[in-house]
């Protein structure tokens, strides 16, 4: 008889208690599947299976068998969890995290709209990837504003009717105005209050507003036949 070839397979010590550990995690209704399958592959491994028998009848890889039976007989069967991951210590506190998801809660920068990764961390004296590795992990986007709407007019279903009717049956000779603020002049006034920032959630605002700039024509169009007028020559008299 042949002698089976290749390095011989790590030895997994079980006791008593961690088969006992091992057969009541296979058999709880809450635990992960990679639990019950690293569980199974631990059992296995007493009988002195090579890691081929055990895939086969776990219904994973050799490759799979390999790695957590050596984990297995480093650190037993009670470690069925991935070992911690190699790397530099944690340089960021508990504290700095906290000062800076405040910071980009509560505060604004000077002479702009909202925080950056870069103004943050210039504020707080710390890595500018420091600070996008924070806001990435509690979802904070300083730079993103959602919109909602909720109408408290008491004829906004009329007023709706009577714009989406004038869109699939316009009248003869419709002639639809166009009018905005002049360009990149914004003066608006929310009608619902602003919902601030938090994490996970962006900024929210609502969609309708009232403009308090300079009113402007710069279309028109003609709904029945789908042509759009450019605007008119602006009197220039006094």
């Amino acid at each position: 008889m042949s002698k089976q070839k290749g390095r011989k397979p790590a030895e997994v010590i079980i006791s008593d208690d961690d088969r006992e550990f091992l057969e009541s995690l296979i058999r709880k209704s809450t635990a992960t599947q990679a639990q019950v399958l690293r569980a199974k592959i631990a059992l296995e491994c007493k009988d002195g299976k090579t890691n081929g028998q055990i895939a086969s009848e776990v219904g994973t890889t050799e490759k799979t068998v390999s790695k957590w039976r050596l984990r297995f007989s480093k650190y037993g069967v009670g470690t069925l969890s991935d070992a911690p991951r190699s790397g530099a210590p944690r340089t960021i506190s508990d504290e700095m995290v906290m000062k800076v998801i405040e910071t980009t809660l509560n505060e604004t920068p000077d002479n702009e709209t909202h925080w950056s990764t870069y103004s943050l961390a210039e504020k707080l004296a710390m890595c500018q990837n420091a600070i996008f590795r924070i806001w990435r992990t509690f979802e904070l986007k300083p730079h993103i504003v959602q919109y909602f709407n909720i109408s408290t007019d008491p004829e906004f279903t009329e007023k709706t009717r009577d714009v989406v009717g004038l869109d699939l049956n316009p009248p003869d000779a419709a002639l639809v105005l166009c009018l905005d603020e002049k360009t990149q002049t914004e003066a608006l006034d929310r009608t619902q209050p602003v919902l601030p920032l938090r994490p996970f959630v962006p900024e929210r605002q609502t969609h309708d507003y009232v403009r308090h700039g300079t009113t402007n024509l710069y279309a028109a169009l003609d709904v029945a036949g789908g042509n759009v007028m450019p605007r008119p020559p602006m009197h220039t008299g006094q």
